[in-house]
Parts: structure tokens; sequence; C-alpha cells
């Protein structure tokens, strides 16, 4: 064998000790999960869900920490310029990972400053009103929204999240004008809901599951193209007569970009281990939501993906930042 082949594979031969080595003695400090959301929404609980069995598993206490506001892309940016030793964590949703992006001039780049772990489950979006609401069905709200144009407003977690994208692919799909309320945070949004003053939002079911079964909101249709078995007697958009509307919520796990190949690989064997358990396979079933694990290259490939297509339904809706 050549010189400069046994010395490479002698290069291998070390580094390979020092990658397990380095996995092994991962994490060596306490960690942090990022969330760009307010406690008690759909991303919040699915963080604490993940800090609860990754503290358990990793041997250290990991946080959750709520930085609420710009679309999620507050905790985002915190993360991007994290140290890269795989110590702060990100929960992060298609709101600022593929739409924000395309609305906001932010000061770092999610493709490139984010390096993704795995993705942790998607939810499909539900349209709900206050259960004290006149609308029935979705054919009463669309009726209403074109005798009064621009007379109902509905809410979101933020400008540029996935119930923005899927208000204004609503108000597209059927001809219609609406007023746009955004949050920081969808429990926000819930008390105005509920209380009446916005007529109606379309949120992931992991942050309005709890108040559909409480009888505070009323589901008019789940934007997917399944009903989700959570609420068999929701009708889908599709099925509703409304067609093209459908936005889901993902959720997915990144640390920032730099950070040691081994402790990525040990956060995402840790993440699908916490997936497969019981206890979360049910508590994300509960919250509408369906796993779908993922190794750390095909979801690079679905968040670059999702980044491309949710600018173009961003520039079809002609979405602004108000």
């Amino acid at each position: 064998m050549p010189f400069l082949s046994w010395r490479l594979a002698a290069l291998c031969l070390i580094a390979m000790p020092l990658a397990a080595a380095a996995q092994a003695t991962y994490p060596d400090k306490p960690l942090r999960i990022m969330v760009g959301a307010s406690p008690g929404g759909g991303t919040d609980i699915l963080a604490r869900l993940l800090a609860d069995k990754f503290g358990a598993a990793l041997k250290q206490p990991v946080v959750v920490e709520n930085r609420p506001g710009a679309s999620n892309t507050i905790a985002a940016e915190l993360t991007a310029r994290a140290a890269a030793d795989g110590s702060t964590l990100l929960l992060a949703t298609n709101t600022g990972q593929a739409v924000a992006p395309h609305l906001l001039k932010l000061k770092y780049d999610p493709l490139k400053d984010l390096q993704p772990v795995g993705l942790v489950a998607v939810m499909p979006n539900v349209l709900v009103v206050p259960s004290t609401s006149p609308y029935q069905s979705v054919k009463e709200l669309i009726a209403a929204m074109r005798a009064s144009p621009g007379g109902l407003k509905y809410a979101s977690s933020g400008i540029g999240s996935t119930q923005h994208v899927g208000g204004e692919a609503f108000a597209l799909a059927t001809g219609t004008k609406a007023i746009h309320i955004p949050y920081r945070g969808s429990s926000q949004a819930h008390v105005d809901i509920i209380g009446g003053q916005v007529e109606m939002m379309f949120d992931s079911t992991s942050s309005a599951m709890q108040q559909i079964k409480a009888g505070k909101f009323r589901a008019l249709a789940v934007a997917a193209p399944k009903r989700t078995p959570e609420l068999p007697d929701v009708p889908t958009l599709a099925e509703a007569g409304v067609q093209g509307a459908d936005v889901n919520t993902w959720y997915g796990l990144f640390v920032t970009a730099g950070t040691p190949r081994a402790a990525v690989e040990r956060l995402n064997a840790e993440l699908a281990q916490s997936l497969r358990m019981g206890d979360v396979q049910e508590r994300i079933k509960a919250l509408g939501g369906e796993i779908t694990s993922m190794g750390i290259e095909p979801f690079a490939e679905m968040n670059r993906s999702e980044f491309e297509r949710y600018g173009k339904l961003v520039r079809d809706t002609g979405m602004r930042a108000e």
C-alpha cells in the first residue's frame, strides 16, 4: 500500500476512537432548549417533554428557555449565536425556519447558522372559532367573510407563523379577506379567541386541542389531506369545499452550526429513542400529531425543501411583515 494510503488509514483509525470518545463524553454540562413561543403553546409542550427525556438519558439538567416573539426567530438567533458545543438546542417550527425568513430581515441565516438534528412531529393546523361563535361550518364562515370583506379578524402566533400563512392561504383559496391579528404566541391569541374579540384562527392541533376538548373552541376543519384521529368528526378543508389551503406545523430539533458531529449524532439518537417511548407517542398523538423519525441528512433536506416551498407560498399569497 502506498505511504499516503497507509497514512490516511492510520488517521482514520485514530479518528474513530476519538469520535466515539467525544460522543461518549457529550454532554459535559447542562443543556437548554430554546423555544420561540410562550409557555403553554404546542412548541413549549413538546420542548418540556423532550427536556424530561433528554435530562434522564444524557445525565445532565435540561431547561426550557422561552424567548417568544418575531415569529420564533428570537430564540433561533440566540441559538445561532451560541457556543457550538451542543449545549444550546432549539425546538423550531417551520414558522421560524421556512416562513419568517421570507418576511423578516434576520441577522442570521437559518440554513447556514443552524444545524438540523431531527424531526420531532408534524401537526395539522385546524380552523377554530370560539364555541360561542354563530358560525357552525366553513361554509357559514366563508359566507360571512364574503358579506363583509375585511370585517372579520383572524389570529396567529405572530407575523410569518404557519397560522398567518394558513389564514392568508384560506383567503386566497376562497376569494375572501380578513384582518390579521398577530400575537406573541398561540396561548395569548387563545384568550381573545375565547373572549370573542377575534373571530377565528388556524392553529396547530398541538396548541388548540386542549381548548377544543375543553369546549372553548369549535373546530370547523382540519387543514390537512386527511382527518386527524383525535378529531374524527371534523372535516378536512377539502371536504368542506376549500382546495389548496392546507398548511401544517412541523417541529424539529436544531443546534448551533459547527457543533461537533458526534454531539449531533448523539442528540439525533436520543431524539429517536425518546420518540419511540410509549408515553411520548401517546402525548403527541393526543395533540393530534404524527411522529416521523428522521436521520440528520434527510431532515436537513426537508428543512431546505420547506424553506423553498414556503418562500413560494409567501410570494403567492402576497404576505407582508405588517
